[in-house]
């Protein structure tokens, strides 16, 4: 989950990519993240390697390695950057190859690449200084492409987690933002990613594709995967206790289970 504090621009300082307190803290249950989080449909990955000149691919914030090891099962030679040293180091347990860095930072010792992916991480790097660095490492005709699960809840349980995050999160992000629509909080993101791009002056024109999905979660599967959402992977742990129970008690509520309906967006373009 994704959270920004308004619809209006930021200040550069405000900008997602410089919480790095937040950007660095999901390595703090790697296994709880990668049991949790939800991968990638499979039709976003083949169209992302339609038409490659190879299968080399470089995954940026790779985290624990959910979509490395989707690219790598499909046949992707694939190399994870990744800050945290804690995530890196279960994605290297599952066979995932990292180097441990920020992207903007990384050196890629003359390497280049068929593909530059990322995975719900490209918020985390500057858009401009980050598609420069694809730009550097991607072959010509080479596709960046940066992608995100947009959760959209059901009006029931958007309005009712947005209480409990008010009540007990009242200054945090996660409050501030939980029940507006999410592919409207999503599209600022998206709106950065495209700029960079645009910015780098070595791509074609951005587009925006959606993949749409859904998931139904049981109430022990969804306060299980609320730990590593960004807003809550830094609260303190008697605060987070509160949110569980309250979001708990919510959706005990509906029946003891809700469905998501998942839209998974892509900010892409190919290297001229």
């Amino acid at each position: 989950m994704v959270t920004l504090p308004s619809s209006t621009p930021e200040p550069a300082d405000q900008s997602p990519h410089r919480a790095r307190d937040v950007a660095e803290s999901f390595g703090t249950d790697a296994i709880r993240y990668d049991r949790t989080r939800p991968a990638y449909p499979t039709a976003m990955i083949e169209r992302i390697l339609a038409d490659l000149p190879g299968r080399r691919v470089l995954d940026v914030g790779c985290g624990t390695g959910i979509e490395a090891r989707q690219f790598r099962d499909v046949g992707c030679t694939v190399l994870g950057v990744e800050p945290d040293a804690r995530m890196a180091a279960f994605a290297r347990d599952t066979g995932i190859e990292v180097e441990i860095g920020t992207f903007e930072a990384w050196d890629p010792a003359n390497r280049t690449f068929d593909a530059v992916i990322s995975g719900t991480a490209w918020h985390w790097v500057d858009p401009v200084a980050g598609a420069v660095q694809a730009a550097r490492v991607l072959e010509p005709n080479g596709r960046f492409a940066a992608f995100w699960n947009v959760p959209q809840m059901p009006t029931e349980a958007q309005t009712a987690f947005a209480a409990v995050y008010r009540e007990f999160l009242p200054e945090s992000p996660a409050s501030l933002v939980a029940d507006r629509p999410a592919l409207e909080l999503y599209q600022a993101i998206h709106d950065k990613a495209a700029a960079g791009i645009v910015a780098a002056q070595a791509f074609t024109a951005p587009e925006q594709w959606q993949f749409d999905w859904q998931r139904t979660y049981s109430r022990d599967e969804w306060l299980d995967q609320i730990p590593t959402h960004g807003a809550l992977t830094v609260v303190p742990p008697d605060t987070l206790a509160s949110v569980l129970s309250g979001i708990g008690a919510a959706i005990d509520t509906m029946g003891g289970s809700f469905t998501i309906s998942y839209a998974t967006t892509v900010i892409t373009a190919t290297r001229t």
